[in-house]
């Protein structure tokens, strides 16, 4: 194989993929020896799509007699408490012990190279990239790029390639792919939730999967601890009904010691996004959570009024136009100013 860096890119960003596309990534599987090694990667701080994807297509690798199949994600190899069940999990690997060359890389739900952290090296010493994903902000960093910004989640990529590759999805896939398509879509809340993000899952549900218990592992357990955090990072949140040229902005965070002060891991904090946007007052609500010292992992989400993916590139991250984030730097005050300095100009223009 070519090497991913001077292969010939195929997939544009922000625009649905060609069949042109769709047959360079099927062509680049089926062409792969007996004997080919395959890295999955998702992004940092893996969510249900991301993982969910990246197993779900993990598994569909094996059915197709792939042998040498890793799965992982860069920074600590801690997968968050409600997606321990996952079928796949067998397959992950710490990033530091993931194939330094693989023949083939394939990302998932990844918006940029920037979120694939320590293991975005992997693009330039495997034999190909081919990346899934849905972020219109993807620029498609791949050698290969299946990136559609109309799909619901990545898994609605990553069930298509392996519908065309032939493969089955058993109640182990289905069950990954549920929880990337429930996840992404806000359990079928979100305005992405479309006739076929139905007729998807309805396929899903034909395997024997349980939706009520695959619900209340994903989206209706907490730790007690992490109620009491929930209620005292609410506790600080701010109502700016001015910004964003009057539309609303609403925004809380949470540090190291909060995690510390009620023994929560950093999963916990994934949530607190859905209870903070629901302000009536505000289109924009934002979290940001402590990483390290001076750092901030920050979530921004919006009704409709705002284009947050536009302040999300900004200030080096990426998204959808309603879901987007990206790393914040330096005190809480100043990355919320930097937010701020960014709404006015992201308005969503109305269409004539």
């Amino acid at each position: 194989m070519t090497s991913a860096t001077s292969a010939p890119l195929t997939g544009a960003a922000g625009v649905v993929p060609t069949e042109a596309d769709w047959a360079a990534a099927e062509a680049l599987l089926r062409d792969l020896p007996v004997d080919a090694r395959v890295l999955l990667i998702c992004h940092v701080n893996p969510d249900g799509d991301a993982l969910g994807s990246m197993l779900g297509f993990a598994l569909g690798l094996r059915q197709l007699g792939v042998r040498e199949v890793q799965a992982t994600f860069p920074g600590p190899p801690e997968v968050p408490e409600p997606l321990h069940g996952l079928p796949g999990l067998e397959l992950l690997v710490p990033a530091d012990a993931a194939d330094p060359a693989p023949d083939l890389v394939i990302c998932f739900d990844a918006a940029s190279e920037s979120r694939l952290g320590e293991l975005a090296g992997r693009l330039s010493s495997a034999g190909a990239a081919l990346v899934l994903d849905h972020h219109a902000s993807n620029p498609g960093f791949g050698t290969v790029n299946l990136v559609d910004p109309g799909a619901a989640a990545t898994s609605v990529v990553a069930e298509r390639l392996l519908a065309r590759l032939g493969v089955v999805v058993d109640r182990e896939i289905a069950e990954c792919f549920y929880v990337a398509l429930t996840t992404d879509t806000g359990s079928f809340r979100f305005a992405a939730t479309t006739p076929a993000v139905h007729e998807m899952a309805a396929r899903l549900l034909a395997t024997g999967i349980s939706p009520g218990d695959i619900s209340r592992r994903v989206f209706d357990t907490r730790p007690f601890g992490a109620v009491r955090l929930f209620g005292e990072v609410l506790g600080r949140a701010q109502l700016e009904p001015t910004a964003a040229a009057g539309r609303g902005f609403v925004w809380t965070f949470a540090t190291l010691d909060d995690l510390a002060r009620h023994d929560q891991r950093p999963y916990v904090l994934e949530a607190l996004i859905d209870s903070v946007r629901c302000t009536a007052e505000a289109d924009v609500g934002c979290v940001l959570k402590q990483t390290t010292s001076g750092e901030w992992a920050v979530s921004m989400r919006s009704k409709g009024a705002v284009d947050v993916s536009r302040v999300a590139v900004a200030l080096g991250g990426g998204g959808h136009t309603f879901a987007a984030g990206f790393t914040g730097r330096g005190t809480v005050e100043q990355v919320v100013e930097s937010i701020r300095d960014q709404l006015d100009g992201a308005l969503v223009q109305p269409t004539s």
